[in-house]
């Protein structure tokens, strides 16, 4: 089969090495080729079949001469394998992975032999809402969209020391300098930062950060999203990785409560991005599609995509970080969902309801949790990530005040929505709103808490010749029958609601959405992309006046 951008492409960004061996080709499924790394679900992946709930892959690979040299071990991973998923090598079992949306490794130098070697993968994939499962559906409908299976991001070979191979990094910046805790076996490390003209601020450890001063800082904006590269040494390894300086918090100003960025009042001025790909599904056909659909949105004056229910490979968070888009990142959804209850009720009777003790079994609520906090885990060196979603209207929504507070601990550097449209508790950074119907003048009347319309618009145009889907297409406020008159629609949003909400204390808006998903035709571009459906001359007109306006709200304090 032939190859694609991702198997130039090396995945893991934030932790590179000179060592990479990309694993996409020649891969059967149930017997039959697909094409690695989308699922089967997808175009791309070629793959011809009803599928199931167990899917067998199968490959061969062997690796390059002088790959794993004596004193190395060979590391084999997986950037997301839905859901639940076993491996072999030569036979040998070496892991065993739970949730779909994360990566995961095993050392399989023990079972590799000379020439070829045999990979299996087997991975089973009920829809079991005891796992986060985002937005798929088995029968696809409305907001709920084709479920995808088995390995969706790259597999891959690397080859690291025996001992003092540096395993992770955890980066904590503010507006001087940063913070590097470094795990690496126990061995000495040194952490390096160069700065041009053969200058470098160096720091030593072994157990415990190091912290690294910068002299002449600059910070990380949308506007200059400029980023230092980062180098840590040991003995035996050696690994480059990079970061920002920038800091995310909260100040009063004039009686509301305002989010910062690098302790300025910013807006966050964004589009809901469901992470949806015509071809792909949830993977594109290459890692510049991320930038692709990132400058889309700059071009029409958005500094913030809201990644909705969905975790993404790192190459999306690496492009947020150097094209310069803010990313608030939701939890995935696992448990129940009911129309009723979730968003009837909230849209026209009450947004109020208790949630402790709900959620459903132990074994669900034990695995969000966990889910939860590898999620922060892994995308916490992100300067792109400025907060997290925890639960959107009510989807699984169980004991969030104790969840907050968990998640808290786990990065004080970031704000956390606790609950996203309604049903809020006691406990969260943000008093976050969703408004499809009736738009109003919002206020911040929560002390301690920035007002943030989390979710909005999502106003439908079907564009003939762009249309996933023949049936009936799902949206708010009825079909647009023109460009023009879907871009009034969004002027009158921004005119009635949002403008006149930033003096109140309105600190960001989220339209639905960046493109149509499927049945869903209310983005601003077609599933395939291929179409802008509303004025950008409109659209950043919108933009200056919104920052304009928060210049004006906040004043000479800002």
């Amino acid at each position: 089969m032939a190859h694609s951008s991702w198997d130039q492409y090396y995945p893991r960004p934030q932790l590179r090495r000179d060592s990479f061996l990309p694993l996409h080709q020649n891969w059967t499924l149930n017997g039959r080729p697909i094409r690695a790394p989308w699922p089967p679900q997808a175009p791309l992946s070629g793959w011809q079949g009803e599928v199931g709930d167990v899917l067998r892959y199968e490959t061969a690979f062997r690796l390059p001469d002088g790959f794993a040299p004596p004193g190395r071990r060979v590391l084999l991973h997986f950037g997301a394998v839905d859901q639940v998923a076993e491996v072999w090598v030569n036979g040998e079992s070496v892991v065993r992975h739970e949730g779909g949306y994360l990566p995961f490794s095993a050392d399989i130098t023990a079972a590799l032999r000379p020439g070829d070697n045999r990979l299996e993968v087997k991975a089973v994939d009920g829809l079991s809402r005891d796992y986060p499962y985002g937005k798929q559906h088995r029968r696809p409908h409305g907001m709920w969209y084709t479920p995808v299976s088995g390995i969706w991001q790259p597999v891959w070979l690397e080859a690291v020391p025996e001992r003092g191979a540096v395993s992770a990094l955890r980066i904590t910046p503010d507006l001087t300098g940063v913070e590097v805790e470094v795990e690496a076996d126990g061995a000495e490390f040194t952490v390096s930062v160069p700065l041009g003209e053969g200058r470098y601020v160096t720091a030593q450890g072994v157990d415990g950060p190091v912290r690294l001063e910068i002299p002449l800082p600059r910070l990380w904006t949308p506007e200059d999203p400029w980023l230092y590269t980062l180098t840590v040494t040991t003995a035996a390894d050696r690994v480059e990785s990079y970061f920002a300086l920038r800091t995310v918090t909260t100040r009063e100003i004039n009686g509301h409560t305002r989010l910062c960025l690098n302790g300025e009042p910013v807006f966050l001025h964004g589009v809901l991005d469901q992470g949806y790909f015509e071809d792909g599904l949830f993977l594109p056909k290459g890692p510049e599609e991320y930038d692709r659909d990132i400058l889309r949105m700059k071009e029409l004056g958005f500094n913030t995509l809201r990644k909705h229910v969905k975790v993404e490979p790192e190459a999306f968070y690496y492009a947020c970080d150097r094209l310069g888009m803010l990313v608030v990142q939701d939890m995935v959804n696992s448990g129940g969902y009911d129309y009723l209850r979730d968003t009837v009720i909230p849209n026209f009777v009450s947004r109020k309801r208790r949630d402790e003790g709900m959620g459903g079994g132990e074994k669900r609520k034990a695995f969000f949790e966990r889910h939860c906090l590898d999620t922060v885990a892994r995308l916490y060196n992100h300067p792109c990530v400025v907060g997290w979603t925890i639960f959107n209207e009510g989807w699984g929504q169980y004991d969030s005040d104790r969840i907050y507070r968990l998640l808290k601990r786990s990065d004080a550097t970031r704000f956390f929505v606790s609950a996203s449209g309604w049903f809020a508790q006691r406990e969260s950074d943000v008093q976050s709103e969703h408004v499809y119907f009736n738009s109003r003048v919002l206020e911040g009347n929560q002390p301690g808490r920035f007002l943030l319309l989390s979710e909005c618009g999502g106003f439908s145009r079907r564009v003939e010749g762009h249309v996933a889907q023949d049936r009936k297409n799902y949206g708010y406020g009825g079909q647009a029958r023109t460009d023009g008159e879907l871009t009034g629609r969004i002027q009158a949003l921004y005119d009635e609601m949002v403008l006149p909400s930033i003096p109140k204390g309105l600190c960001g808006c989220v339209y639905t959405q960046l493109s149509d998903v499927e049945g869903e035709t209310n983005g601003l571009y077609t599933y395939d992309r291929a179409v802008r459906k509303a004025s950008a001359g409109a659209l950043l007109d919108i933009a200056a006046r919104v920052y304009a306006a928060l210049d004006e709200a906040v004043g000479e304090n800002g």
